[in-house]
């Protein structure tokens, strides 16, 4: 009997199982010392899954699921996030009754938590912090100190503290990474900044909505300012809020933004005096400490030229009240509780349609992890993060690159020189799981329990130094951009390497304890999809070396680019909200990762059964269960305005419709009998194989 037969008869007997003998089977998983892996009470049975998998999987959840007043949206990452954000606590605290010696890592981590959680001494200091800062600005008297200045803000390019950090309020973003046509040269990338909302289309969009934002903006950069005591704060909103978006104006589109191949602009030093007249370049890049820097890439080079003739153009006074509203808003979060409160209103609230902003104690632990990532991550690592996890782990990863490469090397429409390429990225790839080999040195980093905003300023300066100083040095293929503390993962298509971190290989994404379908169907569903970036539509345009370039035969780019039209065309058509569509192109490369990646934890699940049928538990196949663990964790719950702004800014799709790439598998079909004329059918040959 094939496997398709065999899941077909096991699902009539699904069908006919009570409920009695559904939690008998849990109760036999549970005494054998496992897990089923699947919320089988956030199940909403009435629904046909063919209809609607994710209200099937994840119905009852949200029936009985309330969003956490003091977030915008909740779901799996979130449950998964408290449990990181409980270890981390638990760090922090440990290191507060240490009174470790002053100079060490525990000691930077219990000042810098104590300065941000005294809000007492906050109230008392004021705008004392930042006044030296403000006068500095106040003090400009022509163009060339401005770009000195501009410059010099590079410094403090990441902001530490501020979780609902939009990006570089900068006039520019510097990112430190190899050349794109150079795998073994290391440069600074020059990107588009110097807005306080998150995208262009918060400023030019004509939609209701976006025009209601902009006027929430301008009245709470108002706001802002009269709460920090500058004067004739409606004025210089007006003439903040105009520059703005006269810089949104010049800016690169995220469809644009997105496409590696349209960021590869390399322009020498003595480029930007002629591409992007208006600025001292000499000042900007001296006192953005490159002062003799020859060899930048130019992400967005419309954006970079158009920015330059604005500084030419605008007023001084026009810059002078843009900084001085940017100096603050980096920083509302040590500054007194009125201003932090009108932050919050806006990019949380307003924003977000959060009610309530979180407890100040959690806040500081988010506020120690980002301006002290690894000093935090060394001890999660050592505390929470077991060797039998990792083992498992990389097991599981080997599988999934096995199961990935079989299906490269099947492929019928792949030339072979194209497939040869493909599965040498496949062989190549160096893959980090849960912390990486060597960690950050914050030596020079000083910290303390007295100056909150000092800190945030010395620790986004830390970082900034930390990145320029890879520039000339050879590429560190073994790099990891992620804290073992973050709940995410991530591929760096430069490097050809992934990484997995620590905090999101736990229960439900990953539990040691649970059915090997679960674990395929969620955590190997994400190892999938992250290995599959490496060949989504911006990942395919790297070789195995990270190298920038077309190694496809024109008629296999072609399938390629086709089969990526119809995931795009396929995730355009829902529509979450009357009249709100999703933007297929923009969430393309996480949908390909989603399709390829589901594909091939699935094959290396059943690779990994050895040849013998799933049992049934809980009146489910092996299949049903895989199928239902993907969907679960992407199971999402989200405020409308929270909503609004990840269709219109974020990369991927809204968790409801990344459940909904089952419909591209066959095997999906046949698990739970999906048959034409149900809502999410798709005939075979309409269904996106994009590996």
């Amino acid at each position: 009997m094939t496997r398709r037969l065999l899941l077909a008869a096991l699902l009539v007997t699904t069908a006919a199982c009570s409920q009695a003998d559904k939690q008998n089977d849990i109760a036999a998983v549970a005494a054998a010392g496992t897990t089923i892996g699947i919320d089988t009470t956030g199940l909403n049975t009435a629904v046909n899954p063919g209809d609607n998998f994710d209200e099937y999987a994840n119905g009852g959840w949200r029936a009985k699921t309330e969003i956490p007043a003091d977030r915008s949206s909740t779901g799996v990452f979130l449950e998964v996030a408290n449990k990181a954000e409980a270890n981390n606590r638990a760090i922090i605290d440990a290191a507060v009754k240490a009174e470790a010696a002053p100079g060490t890592d525990q000691r930077r981590i219990a000042d810098f938590y104590n300065a941000y959680l005294n809000t007492n001494a906050i109230e008392q200091r004021g705008m004392a912090p930042l006044q030296g800062e403000l006068r500095a600005i106040a003090a400009l008297g022509d163009k060339h100190q401005l770009a000195t200045m501009l410059g010099a803000n590079l410094l403090a390019d990441q902001d530490p503290i501020n979780a609902t950090s939009i990006g570089s309020e900068n006039l520019f973003g510097l990112f430190v990474t190899q050349a794109l046509t150079q795998p073994d040269k290391t440069v600074p990338y020059l990107l588009q900044g110097g807005l306080g909302m998150p995208d262009r289309d918060y400023y030019l969009s004509s939609a209701p909505e976006m025009q209601q934002i902009r006027t929430a903006y301008k009245s709470y950069v108002a706001q802002l300012l009269q709460l920090a005591g500058v004067s004739d704060a409606p004025a210089r909103a007006g003439r903040i809020v105009d520059l703005e978006t006269k810089l949104a104006k010049v800016h690169a589109d995220l469809a644009t933004t997105n496409q590696m191949s349209k960021g590869h602009d390399p322009w020498t030093r003595a480029d930007f005096a002629k591409k992007a007249p208006g600025l001292d370049w000499g000042a900007f890049w001296a006192a953005a400490e490159l002062p003799n820097q020859q060899d930048f890439i130019v992400w967005q080079p419309a954006a970079v030229t158009g920015t330059a003739a604005l500084v030419a153009s605008e007023p001084l006074q026009a810059w002078q009240d843009w900084l001085t509203f940017h100096r603050i808003n980096t920083v509302t979060s040590v500054l007194p509780k009125a201003i932090d409160d009108a932050h919050f209103g806006f990019y949380g609230t307003t924003m977000s349609g959060t009610p309530e902003q979180r407890s100040r104690d959690k806040r500081a632990v988010g506020a120690v992890n980002n301006a002290l990532g690894d000093a935090v991550g060394k001890l999660y690592a050592a505390q929470y993060f077991p060797a039998s996890s990792k083992a498992d782990i990389q097991h599981m990863v080997q599988g999934i690159l096995t199961a990935f490469d079989t299906r490269v090397a099947n492929l019928t429409w792949m030339a072979p020189a194209t497939k040869a390429e493909a599965r040498k990225k496949i062989e190549t790839l160096k893959v980090g799981i849960g912390y990486p080999e060597t960690w950050r040195d914050y030596a020079g980093l000083e910290i303390r329990a007295d100056d909150p905003v000092g800190n945030a300023r010395r620790a986004a300066k830390a970082e900034y130094r930390h990145q320029i100083a890879k520039i000339g040095k050879p590429v560190d293929r073994g790099e990891w951009w992620m804290t073992p503390q973050t709940v995410n993962a991530v591929n760096l298509p430069l490097q050809n390497a992934l990484n997995f971190p620590a905090a999101i290989l736990q229960a439900p994404f990953y539990d040691p304890k649970a059915d090997p379908a679960a674990n395929y169907g969620a955590i190997g569903a994400v190892i999938g999809h992250e290995i599959s970036h490496s060949f989504d539509n911006n990942g395919a345009e790297f070789d195995s070396t990270g190298k920038l370039r077309n190694w496809w035969t024109p008629a296999d780019l072609k399938h390629f680019q086709e089969q990526g039209a119809a995931l795009a065309a396929q995730y355009s058509a829902y529509e979450p909200l009357p009249g709100l569509h999703l933007n297929g192109e923009l969430v393309l490369g996480e949908n390909i990762a989603d399709v390829a990646g589901l594909t091939a934890a699935l094959a290396a699940y059943h690779a990994s059964l050895g040849g013998k049928p799933a049992p049934v538990i809980a009146g489910m196949t092996g299949d049903q269960r895989f199928f239902l663990a993907f969907a679960q964790v992407w199971r999402t719950k989200m405020r409308e305005q929270a909503l609004r702004q990840q269709i219109a800014t974020n990369g991927h799709a809204p968790g409801a419709f990344r459940a909904l790439t089952v419909r591209n598998l066959d095997d999906w079909y046949t698990a739970f009998d999906v048959q034409p004329g149900r809502k999410l059918y798709l005939a075979p040959d309409k269904r996106v194989r994009v590996w």
